[in-house]
């Protein structure tokens, strides 16, 4: 298994509180795969959750309907306005479902949460959502990387579904993957260079060598993908003349912790949280 490059103190990855990698690197993490522990799936069938576990993902899946992912897209249009508004850009829309309460029922709508428990089982925080959106022709490329890397939590036990808000190809920059590439544990990955355009800051090299080939998630509105925590993943630039925008929703088993103040942004969704450790803050009122 490959080790984490090791953290220039000054350098610090982004997220709800401020910290270094240094900092995130004390924390002792367990960073591999956990497989699925579900026997009686809602909503996924037994091959899917093998594949889950065998491949890291899952994507084309159907959770809203024509007329639902175009009320999406226009809800999503309002918070950009308003983003854009405050001088801030497409990528800054982080941490939604404390902000805005539609983001925070799309990320809690039953069906979504049924896929969720289908991976995690019946116990699971929402806690993290952020809106990866990019104009056409922004340039900007997401170098492969892994999310479990960024983030002060332990174990990996984390399930990002990337809900597409606009439709998603290879000719507006969509999410590929290297299936496989969850069970290599945490990889070595260095700063990214300014040429890369990054819209993060790490980028694992030679990403192909630690799994399948890539495979590109072509999602039309209102579909998802699923993906584990430790899985690379990255998109190329869009070079389009269309925008592509994904929700990414993320949720934990409730027995994950949570450092540097993440606790803060977790949302109980089902069962229980015997321990109190995620805050459990209510709706926000912001539409």
């Amino acid at each position: 298994m490959a080790v984490q490059t090791p953290p220039r103190a000054t350098e610090k990855p982004q997220g709800w509180k401020s910290f270094t990698y240094g900092e995130l690197d004390e924390i002792k993490r367990d960073l591999h795969f956990h497989p699925s522990p579900v026997k009686n799936p809602k909503r996924l069938t037994f091959d899917q959750i093998a594949h889950y576990n065998e491949k890291g993902y899952l994507t084309g899946i159907r959770i809203f309907a024509e007329k639902e992912a175009l009320q999406n897209r226009v809800y999503f249009d309002s918070i950009l306005e308003r983003t854009f508004a405050a001088g801030k850009d497409s990528y800054s829309i982080a941490t939604a479902h404390r902000k805005y309460r539609g983001v925070h029922e799309m990320a809690t709508h039953p069906v979504v949460l049924d896929y969720v428990s289908d991976i995690l089982g019946d116990r699971f925080v929402l806690w993290g959502t952020h809106f990866f959106c990019k104009m056409p022709g922004d340039g900007k490329a997401v170098s492969w990387h892994q999310d479990a890397s960024y983030w002060p939590m332990t174990p990996s036990k984390t399930v990002t579904l990337w809900l597409a808000i606009d439709d998603s190809d290879t000719g507006n920059g969509c999410m590929r993957v290297i299936p496989r590439s969850h069970h290599q544990g945490h990889l070595t990955w260095r700063y990214s260079e300014k040429s890369e355009n990054n819209v993060l800051d790490q980028t694992v090299d030679n990403a192909e060598q630690y799994g399948d080939p890539p495979v590109d998630f072509i999602l039309k509105a209102g579909e998802i993908s699923m993906h584990s925590d430790l899985i690379l993943h990255g998109s190329e630039p869009n070079r389009s003349d269309r925008r592509r925008c994904g929700l990414t929703m993320r949720y934990a088993a409730t027995d994950v912790r949570a450092y540097m103040g993440w606790n803060e942004k977790g949302v109980v969704c089902r069962g229980t949280d015997p321990d109190g450790h995620w805050s459990n803050y209510p709706p926000p009122e912001e539409y």
